[in-house]
């Protein structure tokens, strides 16, 4: 007997392969075994049809689900949407009202002081077109916070609660793995300094990483990244700096095979 796709259609995934947000996604996709499709694009078209008819922010991901007739953007509504209309056994979320919120108030903890922190270090540190030490050091340290109140978190919980909400694994854990993933490159530390002080961190991510769900996505983001020929940083091979890869693409001067 052949098994049911769940959900039966795939959900579309737009997705540009470098940026941690898009693998977010694909992480929980993976998770929960949902059925799924790429539709990989090259950074110069984040601002361009069709990509822009679908998110007019320009930024991705953005999804399509021909199920149930929605399109979203947005990483934490899209994988708030999937918990939802998905994770029905609640594998990866809660029923009551306390673990369920919490839940949704370490999502946007992810979102207001993961994602945007790590970013702009990571730009600074290696795309910006000038070195800007106060910068790199301003967000470095932002960094180096939001990573200890992690730790106080999951310093509370008791030695075999390993997780931010309740005694398993939730989509607001798997939010956090994409950009811790990214920390050594970001910080140009090596992994004991990326985590020097907070050794539950440390623990809790390495234990997320070796999923197979998370396995699986990496290998996904390679193959992506390897077909529109990038370095891992995002930027195409032969260029050096993102700011050169910004200027060829208003120029147009960008060429692919």
């Amino acid at each position: 007997m052949t098994a049911t796709l769940n959900p039966p259609k795939p959900i579309r995934v737009w997705l540009t392969p470098p940026g941690p947000n898009g693998w977010k996604t694909i992480f929980l996709l993976e998770e929960l075994s949902l059925n799924y499709e790429f539709k990989s694009f090259r950074f110069d078209d984040v601002k361009k049809p069709p990509f822009i008819d679908i998110n007019p922010n320009g930024r991705i991901p953005a999804i399509e689900d021909p199920n149930t007739g929605l399109t979203l953007w947005e990483s934490g509504a899209i994988n708030q949407y999937l918990i939802e209309q998905y994770d029905t056994e609640k594998r990866l979320t809660f029923d009551d009202v306390i673990n369920r919120n919490l839940c949704n108030q370490f999502l946007q903890f992810q979102m207001s002081g993961q994602g945007p922190y790590y970013g702009q270090c990571g730009w600074f540190q290696h795309l910006h077109a000038e070195k800007i030490q106060s910068a790199i050091d301003r967000y470095s340290n932002e960094i180096k916070r939001v990573l200890g109140v992690l730790e106080i978190v999951l310093s509370k919980k008791g030695e075999y609660e390993q997780w931010l909400v309740g005694d398993k694994m939730t989509y607001a854990d798997m939010a956090f793995v994409p950009w811790n993933f990214r920390l050594s490159e970001v910080l140009m530390q090596l992994w004991d300094e990326v985590f020097e002080g907070t050794p539950r961190v440390r623990a809790w991510h390495e234990k997320m990483v070796e999923l197979p769900s998370w396995k699986r996505a990496m290998e996904h983001r390679a193959r992506l990244m390897d077909e529109q020929g990038l370095q891992w940083n995002g930027v195409p091979k032969g260029i050096e700096t993102f700011t050169e890869y910004e200027e060829k693409i208003e120029k147009g001067e960008m060429k692919y095979d």
